[in-house]
Parts: structure tokens; C-alpha cells; sequence
């Protein structure tokens, strides 16, 4: 997809990187996230504008810090740095970076200037720091742009080298201040326009799948959730049925009846050539025994893709569509971050594959979340199957703590039905990214009758977000979660104790495995 302006985001490692994204991206630029040791070769072109250096764990005074040369500057756009983004910077032009007597974390008042990033700023305003590090004196020829009361370089500046830092996170929505900032470098420090629309992308998107399939024909992995319809919505925009399938693989991890709306929607509402395959049987046999998470998600995206080859060989396919999004690819580990969960399609393609690297189809692979469902709501596609809830590839897989058996499953599928069916009747399903059950593993005494049990402990989840980058957890009505917990314990036999979930993201994730 041709890019008119971008903004390339360098990641050192820091856990909010991708909010960075989303901010810019917000502000009508289009960036990515690289590593930051990717050769600039690679990302340097004319619709580059300016450069993002993220946060990280490092202390940029250690034997093993990750840096960059000198030549980062000499691009002829500015660079912005975040927290050790800035503290490299800093260390780059003979500044002095030095561990904080007082180290800052969450909420602080920041005093401004009136000028570069904070223009437009009030000259007090909250940001969230997170901070060992600081800078302690700034290079020569550089302004002191806002101080805390622990932080005397809080944010400095060197408009005739055209490059900016800022101790704290812009990007958190803790900052209260920080999308103007961010929009302040983006606009009127790097020139952009704002020009990027991600549903403004979709001819474009088709038009790549057409060039890229040419004659061939796809198979397309259709889960039911908004990434995997929204990619072959568009898809089947790009191509006609004889050239696409559609395939629904039931691996035997879905929540209650799950497969049959799935199979009724589809056939119902987007017309496309939808295959349905029950492979239960074949994934539960190769997750038998298996406990480590990294493990389960491995062996089901393998086993995802097997199924598909089997599918296209029947129709002599040999390109494969996937909705994997942008938080997949960086969250999977991809382009140098780390790890933090591997999605199940990302990166997942066996050596001997029937699908070669290249033949794999990602129209939603740079998009976020929420921009996927803006695509969505402009294909037409309904609005009840676009804000659906999203479902991890893996299913229940991942809210089974520790091995995967049919009784659990069945135990689990149960709990989570009761738990769905009472934030539908309290009215709550609308406001809520994400409601589940989370079967934990733990076993716990209780009585129930004139008996001692032993019986299992239920997790349950509810999140709200805008994009799934960070989440808080709902605040679910006591009576609710009290009615949920009365009803699993009566109604699902095995289960005596059900815990509330109150962590966010970060530091968690919104799934427990």
C-alpha cells in the first residue's frame, strides 16, 4: 500500500511502544514500529517525516545498552525521544544521564514552556512518568522545554537540529496533555498533513490481494471473530467465489454453540463460500498432555495451517488469508520486539508448508484494532458482527490453565455461558471490550451441603478498552458478579469458589495464557 507520510517508530523494548502508534495514527499519520536496529535502508523513503526512539528497560550508560550512531540525526527529519529514547539522545549529544535520587512512577505534575511540544499545553499539566533514570544536564545548544519537581530536564529541545525529548510517556492516557503533544510533532514540527484513514485503505488492500493472487485462488481462515470477517470481506471484494474459500475449522476449542452462529452468520449476512471443518477430534488429541501456553499456541497454529493445506489441496489453492493485525505481529515478537504471547498466526508456517512465505495474504497486517472495525462499518459488513467481542485463535485453549481435557472444556463452556447470559440481562454486554470465564487450574476447599469439597476455582474477566492496547478491568455491579458466582457454583458441578479479575494491561495481558 503506497504511503504518501509516514512516521517511523524505533522500539528499544519500552511496554507502551504501541500505544505511540495508535497516538500517531490518531492523529491522522500513518507510522510503524521497527526495531530499532533495522537498517535504515529498509524504512528510509520520501514519505518519511520524522522518527520516534521509544522507551525501554536499559540504562543507557550500561556496557550493553542498545544505541544508535549519530547518523539517525542527519536524515533531515526531526526525531522525538521518549523516556530512554530521550536519555539516548541525550548520551548521543554529550548530555549527562545519571540514576534518579527519586525515581518517578505513574502521575506527575509537569511545568511547560509555552513552545515545540507544548505548544498549546498548559503550562501544568499531568503525564505519567516511569522512570529510574534522568537526564541531569542537558547537551549544549539544547532548551529545557518542562521539569518536574524530581526531574530538572523533563523535556529539552534543539529546534536547529531539529530534535525533541521528553522524560515522561505522551502516549499513556495518563497524560492528559499527551495525544496534543504528539500531534504538535507530527504536524507542526515534522510537516504532515494527516492524510491517513485506515478505511480509506480498502481500495488499496484489494487492489494488492488482486496483483498478488493474479489467477490463483485462496483459501481464507474465517474464526468468526471481526479480523478474520473484515479480511475476507475484502478479500471477496477482490475476488470472486471460484477464487476464494472460505474456512471455518472447529477445533473443538469454542465457547457454547459457538460454531453454529458462527456458520449462521456468515452464510447469512456476508454471502461468502464458507467451508466448515470439525477438527476437534484431531486437536484436542495433539494438546493432550500439554500445559505451557507458548506450547498450545504453537501446536494449534500449526495444526491450523495443516487443516488449510488439506482444504486447498481439494481446490488446488495454494495462497492462504489470514486476519492476523498489527498488535499480532508485534506482541508475537516480530521485526525484533519481544515476545510477550505468540498468536497463533503469526509466524507459524511449518518449513514444508503447501503455503509458501509469500503467498501468504495479510491485508489487515498494519492495522490496529479499532481501525480494522472502521474498515469493517465502511465495507458494510453488520455492525452487531463488527463490535463482536474478540475470541483468541487459540479458544478456550488459553482459559484452560494447565492441560486441555473435554471435562474441562465442558466445565468451562458452561461457566462462561452464565457469566455472558447475566451481562446481557444486567445490560453491561455493550459496554465491556471483553467478558470471559478462566478455568485457573487451582483447586479449592469448600462445603457445600454438609460436605467438604475440593473443587475448582473459576477466573472471570471483563475488560474495557478502545483498542485492546490497554485495558482496564470493568467495575462489573457487585449483585452481578454475585448472581454470576451463585449460578456457576449451583449450576456447574466441579466448581466451588469464582474469583473477579481486577489486573489492567499492562501489567497483565487481557487473556491469561
Amino acid at each position: 500500500m503506497a504511503i504518501a507520510e509516514k512516521i517511523i517508530i524505533l522500539d528499544f523494548g519500552g511496554q507502551y511502544n504501541q500505544l505511540i502508534a495508535r497516538r500517531v495514527r490518531e492523529a491522522g499519520v500513518y507510522c510503524e514500529i521497527l526495531n530499532y536496529a533495522t537498517p535504515m535502508e529498509k524504512w528510509r523513503d520520501d514519505a518519511l517525516r520524522g522518527v520516534i526512539l521509544t522507551g525501554g528497560p536499559n540504562s543507557v550508560y550500561a556496557d550493553d545498552a542498545p544505541r544508535l550512531g549519530r547518523e539517525i540525526f542527519e536524515l533531515g527529519v526531526p526525531v522525538l525521544g521518549i523516556c530512554y529514547g530521550m536519555q539516548l539522545i541525550n548520551y548521543l549529544f554529550g548530555g549527562r544521564v545519571e540514576s534518579a535520587e527519586v525515581g518517578e512512577y505513574g502521575h506527575t505534575v509537569l511545568h511547560t514552556e509555552d513552545r515545540g511540544l507544548f505548544k498549546g499545553v498548559g503550562r501544568e499539566t499531568a503525564v505519567f512518568m516511569n522512570h529510574n533514570d534522568r537526564v541531569s544536564a542537558a547537551p549544549e545548544g539544547f532548551h529545557v522545554d518542562a521539569w518536574t519537581d524530581h526531574c530538572p530536564v523533563a523535556a529539552f529541545s534543539c529546534p536547529a537540529k531539529g530534535v525533541y525529548g521528553v522524560q515522561f510517556h505522551p502516549e499513556v492516557k495518563h497524560s492528559v496533555e499527551g495525544p496534543a503533544m504528539l500531534k504538535n510533532f507530527a504536524y507542526d514540527i515534522c510537516g504532515c498533513s494527516g492524510d491517513y484513514r485506515a478505511e480509506d485503505m480498502i481500495d488499496r488492500m484489494i487492489a494488492d490481494i488482486r496483483e498478488k493472487v493474479s489467477g490463483g485462488r485462496v483459501v481464507a481462515g474465517l474464526s468468526g471473530g471481526v479480523d478474520s470477517s473484515v479480511a475476507c470481506a475484502i478479500a471477496g471484494r477482490a475476488l470472486g467465489p471460484d477464487q476464494l474459500t472460505c474456512v471455518f475449522v472447529d477445533h473443538g476449542l469454542l465457547r457454547l454453540n459457538e460454531a453454529e452462529q458462527v456458520m449462521r452468520t456468515y452464510r447469512d449476512h456476508l454471502g461468502l463460500n464458507v467451508v466448515h471443518v470439525d477438527a476437534s477430534e484431531r486437536f484436542l488429541e495433539a494438546l493432550k498432555g500439554v500445559t505451557d501456553p507458548e506450547r498450545k499456541r504453537k501446536i494449534i497454529g500449526e495444526l491450523f495451517v495443516r487443516v488449510f493445506e488439506e482444504e486447498a489441496r481439494k481446490i488446488d489453492a495454494d495462497f492462504l488469508l489470514q486476519g492476523t493485525i498489527y498488535p499480532d505481529k508485534i506482541e508475537s515478537g516480530m521485526g525484533g520486539s519481544a515476545t510477550i504471547k505468540s498468536h497463533h498466526n503469526v509466524g507459524g508456517l511449518p518449513k514444508d508448508s503447501l503455503f509458501k512465505k509469500d503467498h501468504i495474504i495479510e491485508p489487515l497486517s498494519l492495522l490496529f484494532k479499532d481501525e480494522v472495525r472502521a474498515v469493517g462499518e465502511r465495507l458494510g459488513i453488520p455492525r452487531e458482527m463488527v463490535w463482536r467481542q474478540p475470541f483468541p485463535g487459540p479458544g478456550l485453549a488459553v482459559r484452560v490453565i494447565g492441560e486441555i481435557t473435554r471435562e474441562k472444556l465442558d466445565m468451562l463452556r458452561a461457566c462462561d455461558a452464565i457469566y455472558l447470559e447475566e451481562l446481557e440481562n444486567a445490560g453491561l454486554s455493550g459496554q465491556i471490550w471483553q467478558s470471559f470465564a478462566v478455568l485457573t487450574g487451582v483447586h479449592t476447599v469448600g462445603c457445600m451441603g454438609d460436605d467438604r469439597t475440593y473443587g475448582c476455582c473459576v477466573a472471570l474477566r471483563a475488560v474495557i478498552s478502545d483498542d485492546a492496547m490497554t485495558v482496564e478491568a470493568a467495575e462489573i455491579p457487585y449483585p452481578v458478579l454475585k448472581k454470576c458466582t451463585s449460578r456457576i457454583i449451583n449450576e456447574v458441578r466441579g466448581v466451588n469458589r469464582v474469583v473477579y479479575d481486577v489486573t489492567g494491561k499492562p501489567p497483565g495481558t487481557i487473556e491469561w495464557e
